[in-house]
């Protein structure tokens, strides 16, 4: 069984059952069924700090994903690593593309999960 862990600042309203059910439903069209992966939902100065950090650019993002390097623990979990969505280009990105923001999130999510497993 798969494990997702969200977080998420209290003032940004997500939901979280859509985001666990399209990272489950995109690990079992993968194939993968013991998984664990988080998702963190943030606003655009932190967002802007990771980027700068990590990136060296110093703007915000939609999205970064941090892979792990030691991905399966001692039971064989596959720990797949994080992914981090900016709420508020989330906001952006509905209004431009006239879209519900648990749409928009999804896309996030799953622009995330092909960075992190390598599909894109």
């Amino acid at each position: 069984m798969s494990t997702v862990l969200i977080t998420s600042e209290s003032r940004y309203p997500i939901n979280r059952r859509k985001i666990k059910k399209t990272i489950l439903d995109y690990l079992e069209k993968i194939g993968l069924d013991e998984a664990e992966i988080s998702v963190a939902v943030v606003g655009s100065r932190k967002i802007q700090q990771l980027n700068k950090k990590w990136r060296n650019l110093d703007e915000a993002t939609t999205v970064l994903t941090f892979g792990l390097e030691e991905p399966r623990d001692e039971e064989g979990v596959l720990r797949i690593g994080d992914i981090v969505i900016s709420y508020p280009q989330a906001r952006e990105i509905a209004i431009e593309d006239e879209l519900t923001m648990d749409l928009a999130i999804e896309r996030l999510v799953l622009h995330g999960m092909e960075n992190l497993l390598g599909n894109k």
